[in-house]
């Protein structure tokens, strides 16, 4: 995906500022052409409600991708021909202020709207053959909506598109590489100290997509250790959408083993606390996503009936989601190892004629380890995707390609993009300019700052400079683990390659 598809609904909401500013508007009255800038603006949001649908489509449809192109280099051209109204306004503006300020003030005045006029009228005739270009593609753009059937999303998420299939505590492998370390220091979180403690205890497990966080979580969950010491026990997946009344009945039918009914918060919340009252209870939230402090305060009050020492086990992908729900402390997931990446492509490919045969095993193990960098997710999927190639040649093509050409069963790009989706409006653009890093690039947080500063990408704000600006929106990032910390030099960044891909 080129950069400019993945930001375009931020840079069009830059030009509806721009369109509708006061300035723009008084200086396109005098030319004339107020008129059919207002008309931009109005198709130019017609055509931003359409933007999440056909950012989902362009992947399967090329004429989609066309479009979306098109649309990206009329957005472009738009913003040229404001910057030369705004150039001009100013050079006129400049030249008044001059003459006016001499002592022949009259005769200057009038030398300048004489001198002005023939440029003036060069401006005006340059533009207004720009301005018909310009409006002769938005039409022909805002036709074509209809046969490629693109539609505005209602709310503005696909929940069919965005929304990761839901998680299960029932294990999935019968023995996890590389986390047997990680699991041994969660169960001391979970098991140590119950008595000292009131109510329950939040620990949040954050790492980036694909690192392994539910997985490390149901190994502890189905630890027999864990399982004698708390009654009852709960596994929900929260995802996105945090509504605390699906969550309550989804806990609570995690707990009793029956489907729940009501539909009405409060006794949804009732008969929770009346299944923990005095109890020390166990519950994993997968996946969660929302800061909101007010819901997480509303979905834990049931659980305060706990009895002291019962935990609650977060998976998150963000250090605020952490901080949020969890207290000053939470524990960070790790890349796996070289050697811990190919035990699992191992184990998913067992059998499969091109392992059997050995051929060409240490290049096949290099490629692989490569393509991974880490991640347990892409080694399972990779694993998943060959198991059924019986020829090294189809395993030599999957192997070179580029993520985003990898057979379509592939859910390495679906988990990556939900990590650019959940982003704020601001954050997206500032991310995808990170796509003029070269892999395994390492930067401090100043100098990526300063180019964000010097390419627009920061909003203004009358409270703050633009460098603290600046450093909330590197610290959300990193936060949101788009950036990681170097391990090669812990003052500095890094992108994971994924991430670098997905940019």
């Amino acid at each position: 995906m080129a950069v400019g598809e993945l930001f375009l609904a931020v840079f069009l909401a830059m030009l509806f500022n721009r369109l509708t500013s006061p300035e723009l508007l008084q200086f396109a009255s005098q030319e004339g052409v107020r008129s059919k800038l207002k008309k931009w603006e109005k198709k130019l949001k017609f055509i931003d409600a359409l933007l999440m649908d056909a950012e989902e489509k362009q992947l399967t449809d090329r004429a989609v991708k066309m479009w979306l192109d098109e649309l990206q280099d009329l957005a472009y051209d738009v913003e040229d021909i404001l910057d030369e109204f705004a150039t001009e306004a100013l050079r006129r503006k400049v030249m008044s202020e001059h003459h006016a300020s001499s002592s022949k003030e009259r005769s200057f005045i009038s030398a300048c709207f004489t001198g002005l006029t023939t440029s003036a009228v060069k401006f005006t005739i340059n533009m207004r053959s720009k301005i018909g270009d310009i409006t002769s593609r938005l039409e022909e753009l805002y036709s074509q909506r209809t046969e490629l059937g693109l539609e505005k999303i209602s709310g503005g998420t696909s929940t069919t598109a965005w929304n990761r299939p839901s998680s299960t505590s029932v294990q999935i492998e019968p023995a996890i590489f590389g986390r047997k370390e990680d699991k041994a220091k969660i169960l001391q979180m979970v098991l140590s100290g119950g008595s000292s403690e009131t109510n329950f205890c939040v620990i949040p497990i954050v790492g980036m997509g694909g690192i392994g966080k539910t997985t490390l979580a149901r190994e502890v969950y189905n630890d027999d250790k864990l399982i004698e010491v708390f009654n009852p026990r709960a596994w929900t997946c929260v995802s996105d959408d945090f509504d605390v009344l699906r969550i309550s009945k989804a806990i609570l039918e995690s707990m009793t083993s029956s489907s729940c009914s009501l539909q009405n918060l409060n006794e949804v919340q009732v008969q929770l606390k009346n299944k923990v009252t005095g109890k020390k209870f166990f519950l994993v939230l997968d996946d969660v996503w929302s800061r909101d402090y007010g819901l997480w305060e509303t979905l834990k009050s049931p659980f305060m009936a706990g009895e002291p020492g019962s935990r609650i086990i977060v998976t998150t992908r963000s250090v605020d989601v952490a901080l949020t729900m969890g207290q000053s402390e939470y524990y960070k997931l790790k890349l796996l190892s070289n050697d811990d990446c190919w035990g699992i492509f191992e184990k998913h490919v067992s059998g499969s004629a091109v392992v059997v045969s050995g051929q060409n095993l240490n290049s096949i193990r290099d490629k692989v380890v490569e393509k991974c960098r880490g991640l347990p997710l892409v080694a399972r999927t990779l694993g998943g995707l060959l198991r059924s190639k019986q020829r090294y040649d189809e395993w030599e093509d999957i192997l070179t390609s580029k993520l985003w050409d990898l057979p379509e069963e592939n859910d390495i790009l679906s988990v990556l993009r939900l990590s650019y989706h959940h982003l704020p409006s601001h954050l997206k653009r500032c991310f995808a300019y990170c796509a003029i890093f070269p892999k395994d690039y390492e930067f401090i947080d100043e100098e990526l700052i300063l180019l964000w500063m010097a390419e627009g990408l920061i909003q203004q704000s009358k409270n703050k400079h633009l460098e603290d600006l600046g450093r909330e929106y590197f610290r959300d990032l990193l936060s949101r683990s788009i950036f990681q910390r170097s391990s090669i030099n812990g003052s500095k960044y890094i992108m994971h390659d994924l991430v670098n891909d997905l940019a």
